[in-house]
């Protein structure tokens, strides 16, 4: 997001320190079920062990959850799966494509490439496909098959009703064409080039017949320094711009230093590395004022890092290696994740990037963080909200893949801060306790106002409360609004209360009164909803279908959860 704009088990190498900063430390359960193998139809018989295995998975009940309530929720949480085991699922997913293709109907010419697999413990599969055309691309084409234990397709949940079908692949405007009008689109990048271009259908617009396009990564530098991914795409026979977004997501913060933290390092030659064994091999670089490349992975000869102040350079390393802990245990403690991307693997962070850059960002291209020093290079940029939040676009990318722009960009940036939030409850230190405002260290005003908030989004003077027809048209952090007001309630309720000594009062469109289901709960829904529901054409509808359909399956759907869903999208008036 752009914030300026308002907006376990370790390796025998790596073992746990204690540094001079203010997080305390945490000891977390590491459980993976192993042997696990994910199947669709055809393999359908070999998961059968899998949800004998299901009593392993550990999920918090609240006060007053009754045990086949209890019982449900467990059954349709998803199980941790190792890499192999994902990697497998994948691989047997692939092989039967052709057949889930056939079954779902879909016209000669698409294919399907399945790109992810989420298992649940009752045994019910969520295989995620991207769609191909005559062996092209087809961009707004994915969709999501859910199995039953027994491999019979329970249903699908498509970015696109229909078949994809265009008149013809072969292009009137030329590759160069059309990398001259993707550098077009944007006139403030800096060095503007389009590095790679590459023929696609575009189908994100479900009001519209797909069309034979070219889609165009724009490189370069943004206004503020940041580096630019701009995605074209273009129609293929007149030019026009079709669609675009900008896939570095970016936000700003000023880390807070105090107390201690627990990180996890490795033994190096003549000292220890920065790097978490315990958490995917997570690195943590210096850029040394660089822009480009990974930088020097901090080494240190004694295991004590940072002093809590930016005059030492360790001190943001820490920071950010710290966050990215917190993130990572969050998704495993809270949906049995297996890192962002779910196949066990870290991102990396790198800290120090330019000269008194006051921004921080995530890259799906470089699947990292950086950070910057801030103005002066005295404040770097690496506090708990902005990692949380912004390596949550990381596994919206990983997930729904929601398209950046339009009422799916407010979900997407919805999503990092309702799991940002949830970043911040989970560590929830005593110099920063969880709330639900965003950005609320950062000071962007001047004046000690977060950038936005839960309860009632309109209080930034942008945001919208709830959802009207022109809420697509808003800049996606101030369309995400209405997602933040729906979690807000759903996890609270409506009224005056006061949350960790911070006072809320959240209107509804409606004039209901809402009592909230509470927070973890809440979480649940929405990560469901995302994992296993939403697709890159998701709007405010369609988020309503999915987190009805996941209340439905961790509750039931009769449940006073899925209940309180429905209620709770009147109450930002999307029905």
């Amino acid at each position: 997001m752009n914030w300026q704009n308002l907006d376990g088990v370790l390796s025998n190498a790596s073992r746990l320190v204690s540094l001079s900063l203010r997080y305390p430390p945490r000891t977390l359960p590491h459980r993976v079920l192993e042997g696990v193998r994910v199947t669709h139809r055809s393999t359908a018989p070999r998961v059968a062990a899998l949800v004998a295995s299901a009593a392993m998975v550990v999920i918090g009940v609240q006060a007053g959850t009754t045990a086949n309530a209890a019982d449900r929720a467990a059954g349709a949480t998803a199980l941790t799966l190792s890499a192999s085991q994902r990697a497998t699922a994948l691989k047997d997913a692939q092989a039967d494509a052709s057949s889930t293709a056939r079954d779902l109907k879909l016209a000669a010419g698409e294919k399907l490439v399945a790109r992810d697999v989420v298992k649940d413990a009752n045994g019910t599969t969520h295989t995620r496909y991207e769609r191909t055309y005559d062996g092209l691309p087809v961009l707004g084409g994915d969709l999501v098959v859910h199995t039953a234990k027994n491999g019979d397709l329970k249903g699908s949940t498509k970015a696109r009703k229909g078949s994809i079908a265009v008149a013809s692949t072969d292009a009137g405007l030329s590759t160069k064409s059309a990398k001259k009008a993707a550098v077009a689109a944007d006139s403030s990048i800096k060095g503007a080039a389009a590095d790679s271009t590459r023929k696609v259908i575009w189908a994100g617009n479900p009001a519209k017949a797909p069309v034979l396009a070219y889609e165009s990564v724009v490189t370069g530098k943004q206004k503020d320094g940041t580096p630019s991914e701009l995605h074209v795409v273009t129609d293929a026979t007149s030019g026009k711009k079709l669609f675009s977004y900008q896939a570095i997501e970016t936000g700003t913060g000023v880390s807070e230093y105090s107390g201690t933290v627990t990180l996890g390092t490795t033994a190096a030659s003549g000292g220890y590395d920065l790097l978490d064994g315990g958490r995917g091999g997570h690195k943590t670089y210096d850029l040394n004022g660089g822009t480009t490349g990974t930088g020097t992975l901090f080494h240190d000869a004694d295991d004590n890092w940072g002093d809590g102040t930016s005059a030492n350079r360790q001190t943001a390393a820490v920071d950010a290696a710290y966050g990215a802990a917190e993130t990572w245990d969050f998704y495993k403690t809270a949906f049995n994740r297996n890192g962002i991307a779910g196949d066990g693997k870290a991102a990396y962070s790198r800290v120090h990037y330019g000269n008194a850059y006051v921004n921080a960002f995530w890259s799906d291209s470089c699947f990292c963080m950086t950070y910057g020093d801030g103005t002066n290079n005295t404040n770097p940029l690496t506090s708990l909200d902005v990692a949380g939040h912004e390596m949550s676009h990381g596994l919206t990318a990983a997930t729904a893949k929601l398209n950046y722009s339009r009422e799916s960009g407010g979900l997407n940036e919805a999503t990092s801060d309702i799991l940002g939030t949830g970043v911040e409850f989970y560590s929830n230190t005593a110099a920063d306790p969880g709330d639900y405002l965003i950005g609320e260290k950062i000071d962007i005003r001047g004046n000690g106002t977060p950038l936005r908030y839960m309860d009632k989004p309109s209080k930034d003077g942008s945001s919208a409360d709830y959802w009207n027809k022109r809420v697509g048209s808003l800049d996606v952090h101030y369309s995400s609004g209405v997602a933040n007001h729906f979690f807000y309630l759903l996890s609270e309720g409506s009224g005056a209360k006061t949350v960790n000594g911070v006072s809320y009062n959240s209107p509804t469109y409606d004039g209901s009164t809402l009592a909230g289901i509470g927070r973890d709960k809440a979480l649940q829904i929405w990560y469901k909803a995302l994992s296993t529901y939403m697709t890159s054409t998701t709007n405010y509808a369609g988020a309503r279908t999915a987190t009805l359909q996941a209340a439905s399956d961790l509750y039931g759907a009769s449940s006073p959860e899925r209940a309180a869903v429905a209620a709770t999208w009147a109450a930002v008036n999307v029905n």
